[in-house]
């Protein structure tokens, strides 16, 4: 089967599982606004503009239900956005052409008034990256409603491991009944996955990609696990066999996977991406803080009550400009992974504060070692599906929440 023909089956059973109308928001407020932005962000950066990115991710709360290792986000933080400042987020970056935005927490779903944010904003799209244990038939059901959101859920592992991994009970069932809520309220979802040494045998693997198509997904994440926040656990970073593995992996399986297989790590041909560093995605923290991406939690420019000094921030942010250069020069690949100790220097160099609940992020940076990345150098591995090898040349859609 060619890999044309797999995403047309693709396309098709999502068509078949999906409202007309979801499916109309999915193409006007998603598809072409974002291919539109990207050509206008490149263009902007082309001719020397002020600095604006294409896409905003925004951390909504510090709150959450679980307390997953390797989880930047402060177990039991309590720092949240208001809402009059994401709406002033989406207000701001729509007026620089983004209409699309990822929803992060902590738990999302614990936010208060998020999906009446959804509904103010019916000309945008929104990817919401959620655990899925909240995800009850009504709240799928409110999420149709609204029509312009995308679920992410989070599946660490099979039924041990997730349990082990997020420090609950009956994780992975819960999350489950989550899938299962937004598959029988017919909308447009994907599925995550954060891959480190215990999750890598049961989820890399044809068969987990066959059981979330059986769900209902429309598509399947694969992230790689970096060992930060408070409970980092090291030792179940992947080797850098295993980071080529995977890369291997997906580009094989995207020839005729049941879904489709998405990564934020690698551009067409295999070289290594950091969204942070191309400018291409940055992050707003519970604190309203702009950070370079969500696993860095320092910052020197932090959002007024209404979001309204946001573009300013962007356009006069040395730090985050400093961050662009100094990290594009050490690496294509993960900072945080390659060189702990370089990301920590740049931070100190710019005095920026942390913004977390916790207080000891860079105290964690100072203890973190280097472990592999995904900057992989030499032999490269490039795309073999032409659908998918197109895509990320010219519309790439890992928009670096985790990336």
């Amino acid at each position: 089967m060619s890999e044309y023909t797999s995403l047309l089956k693709i396309c098709w059973r999502v068509f078949r599982q999906t409202p007309l109308r979801l499916l109309w928001k999915f193409c006007w407020n998603f598809c072409w606004p974002n291919l539109w932005n990207m050509r206008h962000f490149e263009q902007r950066q082309q001719r020397g503009e002020p600095f604006f990115p294409a896409f905003n991710m925004i951390s909504v709360t510090e709150a959450c239900n679980l307390a997953c290792s390797g989880c930047w986000v402060s177990q039991g933080g309590h720092k949240h956005l208001t809402t009059a400042q994401i709406d002033g987020i989406i207000r701001e970056s729509k007026r620089h052409g983004s209409r699309f935005f990822g929803i992060l927490g902590g738990e999302p779903l614990l936010y208060k008034g998020l999906i009446d944010l959804f509904l103010h904003h019916s000309d945008c799209y929104f990817q919401l990256f959620t655990n899925g244990t909240l995800l009850t038939d009504d709240v799928a059901q409110q999420l149709r409603r609204a029509g312009n959101v995308t679920p992410l859920i989070s599946i660490e592992g099979l039924e041990e491991e997730s349990d082990r991994r997020r420090q609950g009970n009956e994780v992975y069932q819960r999350t489950l009944r989550g899938v299962r809520a937004c598959r029988k309220a017919g909308l447009i979802f994907g599925v995550a996955a954060s891959i480190c040494k215990g999750n890598y045998d049961e989820l890399v693997t044809r068969q987990h990609i066959e059981r979330v198509a059986r769900e209902g997904a429309a598509y399947l994440w694969y992230y790689i696990y970096r060992p930060v926040g408070e409970t980092p656990h090291p030792e179940q970073a992947l080797t850098a066999e295993q980071i080529r593995g995977l890369r291997q992996f997906l580009v094989h399986e995207r020839l005729n996977a049941p879904v489709a297989l998405i990564d934020v790590y690698w551009d067409d041909e295999g070289q290594a991406i950091c969204p942070g560093a191309t400018g291409m995605s940055h992050h707003v923290s519970p604190s309203g803080a702009l950070e370079f991406c969500p696993a860095i939690q320092m910052a020197t420019d932090f959002l007024n009550a209404d979001a309204s000094n946001m573009t300013q921030l962007y356009a006069h942010s040395q730090f985050l400009a400093g961050m662009r250069h100094q990290i594009a020069q050490a690496t294509r690949g993960c900072i945080i992974m390659e060189n702990p100790q370089l990301m920590a220097k740049i931070i100190q160099g710019y005095e920026a504060r942390e913004t977390t609940t916790r207080g000891t992020a860079m105290e964690e940076y100072h203890k973190m070692t280097k472990i592999p990345g995904h900057n992989m150098n030499t032999n490269l591995i490039p795309e073999q599906s032409r659908p998918y090898r197109w895509l990320k040349k010219h519309y790439f859609f890992g928009f670096g929440a985790y990336g």
